[in-house]
């Protein structure tokens, strides 16, 4: 079967400068344990703008295709992709995600069984591409999706746009839990931030059974969707300070602090504030510290708190998969549709980048 020569694509060539629209070579032959998917959305994650800007603590090698949270429908399959990563069939019209790839032979895949840790891993956006399989990005009318990739089939009922959401946000926030571990329905939980991240982590630590989830971030309006979401309360991080948003928290926790606290901010002050917000014995997750940012606190209160202090890197199929079954059965109890703030089209890349770096889009998506 032969496909289209080339697919149209978002290509960063130079940090800060404009995106370019251009044509990318389609591969031909598809070798075994490869997918070839006409991707049909992608949504637009924190991360895509901080690579765009060149502010990610990791090291990029331009050029690369932009979008990393897409779905795909599957036009063409190689040798050995009859079932996805939790053996469900697949077939030729199916509709997937897939994960950056794990080797599956290195010592964090195999003796630490951290898969996300992989020392030979490739991740999609941060390939180049100008060598084969070139489509390694979501901003792109076709993807490619490698031997060594987990791939999930989504169900039939959970809609493009949440489902791309699920390829990333919402698969980083079920990897967090599972770092966490069992929610106790006495616990008192903290999110610290409002975002896309934020937001899903409060439905789940909800719906998980949480006695009181506290959610921080801002603006207003944010804070209004954290209730929607499942927040027994919010703390406007703008009409608050530090010292105030503790008492807010320690008054709701007999003085003691928060059971657990999670962090989805990216803000790296936000770290010595999420030490103060757990009580002693508690446990605080980190997972939105990507950015080159540095912040500086209190070796001291991790100790004299007994805190366990987790960070929550990415996530495999696994998480993949518990993020789309959690939206396909509560899709109709949590608004994530109200995440969706705006739709564009390839050639409006640039616009929705810009309107999300100037935090004036919540989950904005790239429609193909």
């Amino acid at each position: 079967m032969r496909f289209p020569t080339s697919s149209r694509a978002a290509v960063v060539r130079e940090f800060k400068a404009p995106v370019c629209i251009e044509e990318v070579p389609v591969p031909q032959e598809l070798e075994p344990g490869t997918i070839l998917t006409k991707i049909e959305t992608c949504s637009i994650c924190g991360t895509d703008v901080h690579l765009w800007q060149g502010s990610l603590a990791l090291k990029v090698d331009l050029p690369v295709i932009l979008g990393h949270e897409m779905v795909g429908r599957i036009v063409a399959m190689g040798a050995g992709t009859e079932r996805d990563s939790v053996g469900q069939p697949l077939r030729v019209g199916d509709r997937i995600t897939w994960t950056h790839t794990a080797c599956g032979r290195c010592y964090f895949c195999t003796v630490a069984r951290e898969p996300t840790l992989c020392q030979y891993s490739r991740k999609y956006m941060y390939e180049r591409m100008d060598v084969a399989p070139y489509l390694l990005g979501g901003f792109s009318e076709y993807g490619y999706v490698l031997p060594d990739s987990g791939r999930v089939k989504v169900p039939d009922s959970v809609p493009n746009e949440l489902a791309s959401m699920a390829s990333c946000a919402f698969r980083s926030v079920m990897n967090a839990f599972d770092v966490l571990g069992r929610i106790d329905p006495s616990n008192t939980v903290v999110v610290q931030g409002a975002g896309p991240l934020g937001l899903l982590a409060t439905a789940v630590a909800k719906i998980s059974g949480a006695r009181r989830v506290v959610t921080l971030g801002a603006p207003e309006a944010r804070l209004a969707l954290a209730r929607d979401f499942g927040a027994d309360e919010v703390i406007s991080i703008e009409t608050t300070s530090q010292p105030e948003r503790l008492d807010r928290v320690r008054a709701l926790t007999d003085g003691r602090g928060a059971d657990v606290v999670m962090e989805f901010t990216g803000h790296p002050a936000a770290f010595g504030e999420g030490l103060d917000l757990a009580r002693r014995g508690g446990s605080y997750v980190v997972v939105g510290q990507l950015g080159q940012g540095t912040t500086t606190i209190a070796p001291s209160t991790i100790v004299a708190k007994n805190l366990r202090v987790l960070g929550s890197f990415s996530g495999q199929a696994k998480a993949y998969w518990k993020a789309l079954q959690f939206v396909e059965k509560h899709q109709h109890e949590v608004p994530f549709h109200a995440m969706v703030t705006n739709r564009y089209t390839l050639d409006e890349v640039d616009t929705a980048l810009t309107r999300m770096k100037n935090f004036e889009e919540i989950k904005p998506i790239i429609a193909l």
